[in-house]
């Protein structure tokens, strides 16, 4: 097991709500439809990569899933971060930094697939 990513996920998860609520009752009326969706697509892929931040984090250990577990955490920072604050303060340069995180989610579920891939090699 490895505590730190099931706290990330933990922590990541409660975020989400909260943000999934505000984006929900706070900013439904201040946001345009595509920002709105921007911010919805935030939530949506933080609450996802969090699930799979907490399996990895009870997974039997193995090096390369605690690199696909840090990938994870820097493709929710970076990927839902930006989104976030583009959608909440319409800063469009934010969208560059968007890409970092989403290729940071791929290494992960590279990384994931190839462990997984090994396993099934082993039997």
């Amino acid at each position: 097991m490895r505590p730190p990513f099931l706290f990330l996920a933990a922590v990541g998860g409660f975020i989400g709500v909260a943000m999934g609520a505000f984006g929900a009752h706070g900013l439904k009326h201040l946001l345009s439809e595509h920002l709105l969706e921007v911010y919805k697509t935030a939530v949506s892929y933080q609450m996802w990569h969090v699930l799979i931040l907490a399996l990895i984090a009870v997974l039997p250990e193995h090096k390369l899933l605690r690199w696909a577990g840090w990938c994870l955490v820097a493709g929710i920072v970076l990927f839902s971060g930006s989104l976030y604050l583009l959608a909440i303060f319409n800063i469009g340069w934010l969208g560059m930094i968007t890409p970092f995180g989403g290729l940071a989610f791929l290494a992960a579920w590279a990384l994931l697939a190839y462990v997984a891939w090994q396993k099934n090699q082993e039997l």
